[in-house]
């Protein structure tokens, strides 16, 4: 019995497929399926009901497939523990990023931290909030950067810094408020936000969609015209399409404001604004890793967003 033999089980046990397993394995399919054979012959049990489709574990297969996703864990535990040391951070740590922090956070504050602490091997992956919180429970990933509360029951979460939001309007738009931003200055606009599924759209629609009217009526979020994915796909088409969209204030930075031809508008107090956290699901190992790289990023801010006064944070 050997530790690939489990994680190929598990794999299967995740994908329900065979071919897809061994995909994600990175193998081919006969010798995933070779090693599952071997374990299940010494093991004595049948692992899988390969007659249906997708395949399912067996009843006794479901209890050692629970029992080998434990012994992979603590054989992580196990490496993560011989690859420490007080005086020096070293090892692999996994880290996932939601897409509308990734591209202005990251620049910020990864040669810092990889200056300070060259023993660490950093893996990062850009994910959507569900994806990463999975991959987090799945051990898949160390820890996550991300805008929205977690269940803190199976995860720990670390405030970083309060990010206010910001309207971004093309130079010709016929509706632009004057002075600092309203919620109710937008509640009769085509706001076009990114796709279902980011964190930050949902932030948005509460601010622009689901806020009170100037009548006291509540305001429909029909008014979103289009959808994107990416926030400089959405600044782009705001620029030329007469529209206007929400970001957050990393997204245009000091270089793009003086150049651009778009309009950008702040907020009167209290400013709707996102919480940026680090959240991570083992509390005793890499916890230092993660200490590290919560003060690699604080000190890598810019001013603006040390101050958190006459800010309200925004969570779907």
């Amino acid at each position: 019995m050997t530790l690939t033999q489990l994680r190929y089980v598990v794999a299967v046990d995740r994908y329900r497929h065979f071919a897809t397993a061994a995909e994600k394995s990175y193998i081919t399919q006969p010798t995933l399926s070779m090693q599952i054979h071997k374990l299940e012959e010494e093991l004595g049990v049948i692992l899988f009901d390969r007659s249906r489709s997708p395949v399912v574990p067996t009843s006794h297969g479901e209890e050692l497939i629970k029992q080998a996703k434990i012994v992979l864990k603590e054989a992580n535990t196990l490496l993560d523990m011989a690859q420490f040391t007080e005086s020096e951070l070293r090892g692999t740590f996994r880290l996932g990023v939601i897409p509308t922090v990734a591209p202005y956070l990251l620049p910020m504050f990864l040669r810092t931290f990889q200056q300070r602490h060259p023993g660490v091997e950093l893996s990062v992956e850009e994910a959507l909030t569900d994806d990463l919180t999975d991959k987090l429970l799945r051990d898949e990933l160390d820890a996550g950067l991300i805008a929205t509360p977690v269940n803190e029951h199976v995860l720990f979460s670390k405030d970083l810094y309060t990010e206010p939001f910001v309207g971004y309007f093309s130079p010709g738009y016929p509706l632009l408020p004057e002075g600092a931003l309203r919620a109710e200055d937008l509640t009769g606009s085509d706001v076009w936000l990114l796709q279902e599924g980011h964190c930050f759209r949902d932030q948005a629609m509460q601010i622009c969609g689901q806020v009170d009217g100037k009548d006291g009526q509540k305001v429909s979020s029909r008014r979103i015209a289009f959808k994107s994915g990416n926030l400089e796909t959405l600044k782009r088409v705001v620029e030329q399409n007469n529209g206007m969209t929400l970001l957050p204030l990393t997204a245009v930075n000091e270089f793009e404001r003086s150049c651009t031809q778009a309009v950008i508008r702040t907020f009167e107090e209290p400013v709707p604004s996102r919480k940026i956290r680090l959240v991570y699901a083992r509390e005793h190992l890499k916890s230092t890793i993660v200490e590290a790289m919560a003060s690699a990023v604080m000190e890598s801010l810019p001013e603006e967003l040390r101050n958190e006064a006459g800010r309200r944070v925004i969570d779907p």
